[in-house]
């Protein structure tokens, strides 16, 4: 099936993305279109299917972006809560790039996790981030975007 047949659009949430690699390699398996989206110009692959979107730099340029075209039937990739929210109520799938899962059923809690901890290192309660990205988290990521584009592709009439 063509990238034009299957009209799945892949949003990768670029900025500070470990990902991108492994994006492409699943996109051009199925012949997906991967729109970059960031707020400065990345260095890309120079492919028709990756389409490099440069915002700007104004806070939340890239999620409104993004959020404006995600729909059911496209994949957003992000680690940003937020944006991950927004796009969840369009019926998009969407993955971190650890290639967990938001899901409706899970978005409210992760909002809640995620304004908890902003709020305990403000006050200096935590200082340390999330840990360090690993080959565990490649490999999960890499087999949840297969994963999710099969279950897509098999969706579709």
């Amino acid at each position: 099936m063509s990238a034009a047949e299957t009209k799945l659009p892949i949003y990768l949430d670029a900025d500070a993305c470990p990902v991108k690699d492994e994006t492409y390699r699943v996109a051009a398996r199925y012949g997906l279109t991967v729109y970059v989206v960031a707020n400065s110009v990345l260095n890309l692959p120079r492919e028709p299917w990756i389409v490099r979107v440069v915002v700007g730099s104004a806070l939340d340029a890239a999620d409104d972006w993004i959020a404006e075209r995600a729909g059911r039937g496209s994949i957003v990739l992000t680690a940003d809560v937020p944006l991950a929210a927004r796009c969840v109520k369009t019926g998009a799938t969407v993955l971190a790039f650890t290639g967990k899962p938001f899901s409706e059923a899970s978005i409210g809690m992760t909002l809640a996790t995620r304004d908890l901890m902003q709020s305990l290192r403000e006050a200096g309660t935590i200082t340390g981030g999330p840990p360090p990205f690993s080959r565990t988290d490649r490999s999960s990521f890499l087999s949840a975007l297969d994963r999710a584009v099969n279950r897509i592709l098999r969706e579709r009439p």
